[in-house]
């Protein structure tokens, strides 16, 4: 029975997997801010990319 409480408490004293949490956190955060990022943009992208096909698209392009 001690060494059910002895390995119990060795565990909740155990700091290595720390590390790994503090990276989950901070990749969620990463994701988040992109995903907000490209939500705030995307109405001003597609209206850019709208206007630049327009623009390609009347415009007299000549090689040579």
């Amino acid at each position: 029975m001690n060494w059910i409480i002895s390995k119990l408490r060795r565990a909740v004293t155990d700091e290595s997997g720390a590390v790994t949490v503090d990276w989950v956190v901070l990749t969620a955060a990463v994701v988040v801010l992109a995903i907000g990022a490209i939500s705030v943009l995307d109405g001003q992208i597609s209206s850019l990319v709208s206007s630049i096909s327009t623009e390609l698209q009347y415009s007299n392009v000549t090689g040579g």
